[in-house]
């Protein structure tokens, strides 16, 4: 077990989970590079294909440890560099190959909104809250809080949410876009598994080529998104996985909305 972090697989799913419930599920120094080391692990890991960052105690995440930067004392890392690098929360600046999903109950503010924000989807509880609350503390979003919540949401309704700290519900989170699916509280991680359960099941150098040219369309001009994703579909047509795919849906699978998983 890796510090602060309980980590346990599931077939090809990982569960990271943030294990400091008498602090929230707060992240200081030495948690923010726990989570960098096991998410590295979990992407250099061919046995796994799917992530889930979830929290233990009820809580997903409160944000950085500010008790532990009040004193100095585990102090969260703060690296100047682009993509790749430790960041305050850990693993905000990292680029996985493979999808993460958020498993939220309770408290998902401040840096651990952050957290939520870096994942690919987020499955968020019924009585789960989100919000930027160091809004009230003068803390800043530095783990690229202001560069995702308005891609996910728009930038009118993300200037809100960062300009008053208010508290976001389960259900406007869903309704403008913020959670992916809600789940009964208590069960976010048990839905968090089904979801990962049902993308574990496809192709994966198709699923992953195709969510690489999501992620990198955001940086490129029209032209270069085209030419990116030819290029990775091209890659991933060349590598067999889709010819076989093909021989399935010839041999009757797929057919009416079928699919066997």
């Amino acid at each position: 077990m890796a510090a602060n972090l309980e980590i346990t697989d599931h077939g090809r799913i990982r569960v990271i989970a943030i294990d400091r419930p008498q602090r929230r599920n707060a992240v200081d120094g030495p948690t923010a590079r726990a989570l960098y080391d096991a998410f590295r692990a979990f992407d250099a890991d061919r046995s796994s294909d799917v992530a889930i960052l979830t929290g233990r105690g009820g809580t997903f995440c409160a944000g950085a440890d500010l008790k532990a930067f009040a004193e100095g004392d585990g102090t969260n890392p703060l690296e100047e560099g682009g993509t790749g690098t430790l960041a305050p929360m850990g693993v905000s600046r990292l680029q996985l190959s493979k999808p993460v999903i958020a498993a939220i109950e309770g408290h998902a503010v401040a840096g651990g909104l952050e957290l939520a924000l870096w994942c690919d989807l987020r499955v968020v509880a019924e009585n789960a809250v989100m919000g930027v609350f160091c809004r009230r503390f003068g803390v800043p979003l530095i783990d690229m809080g202001t560069i995702r919540l308005p891609r996910l949401i728009g930038q009118s309704r993300a200037m809100d949410l960062i300009l008053t700290g208010r508290p976001v519900n389960a259900r406007e989170a869903y309704d403008i876009g913020l959670a992916n699916r809600l789940a009964r509280p208590g069960l976010a991680l048990e839905t968090a598994l089904e979801l990962a359960g049902e993308i574990v099941a496809f192709p994966q150098d198709c699923l992953r080529s195709d969510r690489r040219s999501l992620l990198d369309q955001w940086g490129l001009a029209t032209d270069e998104a085209i030419a990116n994703e030819t290029r990775l579909g091209l890659e991933t047509l060349g590598g067999g996985q889709s010819r076989q795919g093909a021989a399935r849906f010839v041999a009757g699978d797929g057919r009416h909305g079928g699919f066997t998983r």
